[in-house]
């Protein structure tokens, strides 16, 4: 149910942090950054100052172009199938499908038989395109008076969300994914039962709030359930039962629901998911419902975008015009989100996905076997959705066959006709490049117990270029280094293509770096700093790793040089320090192996993450015995290597025991 990390799918980024953790702890080097990407051939963009003679938008031209890209594109990545539908002008232009539905393969439950997918048959699970849904119903209690979405969200709930600061969170901003919520993983995707109950899913360990609301776009499948279940207590109606009744079955979307497992008439219709090997996964249970369960026909989809276009293609509008209008302009204004303002922006659901100087609204999503894109021309009446029923062999290529059908779709149809000036400085331009250098993080992420981990991976580190570029490495949504260049105040363009970031800064320092609608960059804290936690970790458990080889080593040693054991004095001190030299390595490990569990959308229980925290705790604590140890060993003259020993233990106990304080490993709080 993620919208997809862009450029790094959120799954494969998560399980890139399991695999650098297993690395810094058995190399006790560096944190491994995972194999490079398989990256596709994607069509060349149309330049944004190159007019160009746009193909006609029919059935057979389009046919034609979809029919040169995606069999091709699937035999080339091993995805297993793909179902588009584009619609214009209030009616479904194409419903096309290509490749597998079921590969007749790679799973016991197999029917033994290829079936080509049918776009009009086939179910496929949309993931976050799930939350247009939700946003569609939240806005029709809007429409008839029901809800406020700019109250706080404490006037519609039976439960209290944590709040950290005292301004109100409202819809507004449960929408545009800026109620300031960490990130939550438990229970995100799961194969077992049904769909669970939404209020206790939401209510029971909620995340923090760790931005203030309105000020940070970080995504958010919290925040949109929750909206979803307001629509639930406000209608008194189950999310499942009223968006079938109100959004789905009056959109004419007869084969959809937010149903889990799926109901018998449209059990067998499902198509199966496939992981990188082949194999077909389970039927998805998605633990926050509104966020991401839908499941649903291209063709379904394409009745959908037309009525967000504002066609009735069931049983009537789902929304006026002025609230269908409402939803599909910016939500939030530099009031709150300062100069990122200029930048993309969520509107009330939907994301700025302009592209060739159009507007584009559009949300992608994915589940841990589908990967979905939907988009809509609000002006020209338009749309495309594409989904995959499988991630392909490479780590990015769903993102990159999604991008080349959108992307190819809008350069054929719909190409740009003219330039977009630069307008600022070179020296004013150098100034803000040199305020945007640095390290940074996703704002998608967790900020209050052990999974604040995940912020050593994935960083960017931005540098100046040419003296008034910027360069990005890795660019966002870009598995690459990217260029920039500055083309309004705080506003920057990618250099020959289209991407625009915005950026906020404070005392001539970026604070913020937004890149998509709901995806933003934080600068990295200077004791958080690769320079600063690489070195010390690395050489904390080399010292560690050293030491308890030393053990059997030393006392091989002993034994065939007839050498005697030492005396007993300081026999405490060493005896503790060797309990917490074991305790901080294993719990080092521990926290790796929990992490790769975390990552794989597996559970940790309670009790063996304690268990981690309390052997970090003993290593922690055992500064102390390591401090007398030394103090001991100098007082006594033991010799230089027994004393050079003792401090390098000491001083690696401290560094983990650093590294735990600082990234919140021994926090109370172990809900993830």
């Amino acid at each position: 149910m993620f919208r997809h990390d862009p450029a790094r799918s959120r799954a494969f980024r998560l399980r890139r942090l399991g695999a650098a953790l297993v690395a810094a702890v058995a190399v006790a080097t560096a944190a491994g950054c995972g194999a490079a990407p398989t990256v596709l051939s994607v069509p060349t963009p149309t330049a944004p100052g190159v007019p160009a003679d746009p193909a006609a938008l029919n059935a057979a031209d389009v046919d034609a172009w979809l029919d040169g890209l995606l069999p091709a594109a699937l035999q080339r990545t091993g995805i297993p199938g793909a179902t588009v539908a584009v619609v214009r002008d209030g009616e479904i232009l194409t419903a096309r499908g290509y490749g597998h539905a079921d590969t007749g393969s790679g799973s016991g439950s197999g029917s033994g038989q290829a079936v080509p997918v049918d776009p009009d048959r086939h179910l496929f699970r949309v993931g976050s395109v799930a939350k247009l849904v939700t946003a569609v119903a939240v806005l029709q209690l809007v429409q008839s008076g029901d809800l406020d979405l700019d109250a706080d969200v404490d006037e519609y709930l039976d439960f209290t969300v944590p709040r950290r600061y005292d301004e109100p969170v409202t819809l507004r901003h449960l929408l545009t994914h800026t109620a300031g919520f960490e990130e939550r993983i438990a229970g995100l995707i799961g194969s077992d039962g049904n769909s669970p109950d939404l209020r206790t899913v939401l209510a029971t360990d909620p995340p923090e709030q760790i931005y203030r609301p309105g000020t940070v776009p970080a995504y958010s499948n919290y925040s949109n359930a929750l909206a979803g279940y307001i629509v639930e207590r406000v209608s008194g109606t189950r999310f499942e039962e009223y968006v079938d009744r109100h959004v789905l079955a009056r959109a004419g979307m007869a084969s959809s629901t937010f149903a889990q497992p799926l109901p018998p008439p449209l059990a067998d219709r499902v198509a199966k998911g496939y992981d990188a090997a082949g194999v077909a996964g389970p039927f998805e249970i998605v633990g926050t419902v509104p966020a991401g369960a839908l499941s649903a026909p291209a063709t379904d989809m394409a009745r959908f975008m037309l009525a967000l276009t504002g066609e009735t293609v069931g049983e009537g509008p789902l929304l006026d015009l002025p609230t269908r209008e409402l939803m599909q302009r910016p939500a939030l204004d530099a009031t709150s989100l300062g100069t990122l303002a200029d930048g993309p922006r969520m509107t009330l659901g939907l994301f700025e996905e302009d592209r060739n100087g159009r507007r584009i609204l559009g949300h992608g999503g994915d589940t841990k076997y589908f990967h979905s894109h939907l988009q809509i021309y609000p002006q020209e009446r338009a749309g495309i959705f594409v989904s995959l029923n499988g991630g392909g062999r490479g780590g990015f290529d769903s993102h990159e066959l999604r991008q080349a059908v959108v992307n190819g779709f809008a350069d054929r149809y719909f190409p740009a006709t003219s330039d977009r000036p630069t307008g600022v400085d070179a020296e004013t331009s150098a100034a803000h490049a040199a305020a945007a250098a640095g390290t940074y993080t996703e704002s998608r992420g967790i900020g209050s117990n052990f999974l604040t981990l995940i912020g050593l991976v994935g960083r960017t580190t931005v540098s100046v270029a040419d003296d008034n570029r910027l360069l990005f490495a890795p660019g966002p949504l870009s598995a690459t280094p990217v260029l920039y260049e500055e083309v309004a105040p705080w506003v920057w363009r990618e250099v020959g293509g289209q991407r625009t970031i915005a950026m906020r800064a404070t005392d001539d320092r970026v604070t913020a770096i937004s890149y998509d609608s709901a995806f933003t960059l934080l600068p990295v804290e200077p004791a958080r700093a690769t320079a600063v936690v690489l070195p010390v970790l690395g050489v904390s458990v080399l010292v560690l790793a050293l030491t308890v080889l030393s053990w059997p080593f030393g006392a091989l040693v002993r034994r065939v040089l007839g050498r005697p054991r030492r005396d007993r004095a300081g026999r405490t001190a060493r005896v503790l320090s060797r309990v917490a030299v074991a305790g901080a390595l294993l719990a080092l490990i521990g926290w790796a192996v929990s992490v790769v569990t975390i990552m794989g959308l597996q559970d940790v229980s309670a009790a063996s993450l304690r268990t981690v925290q309390a052997l970090q705790l003993i290593g922690l604590l055992g500064v102390l015995p390591a401090t007398m140890r030394l103090v001991d060993d100098v007082r006594r003259r033991v010799g230089w290597h027994r004393i050079t020993a003792s401090a390098l233990i000491l001083l690696a106990l401290a560094g983990t025991g650093w590294f735990a304080v600082e990234f919140m490993l021994l926090a109370p709080n172990i809900s993830y």
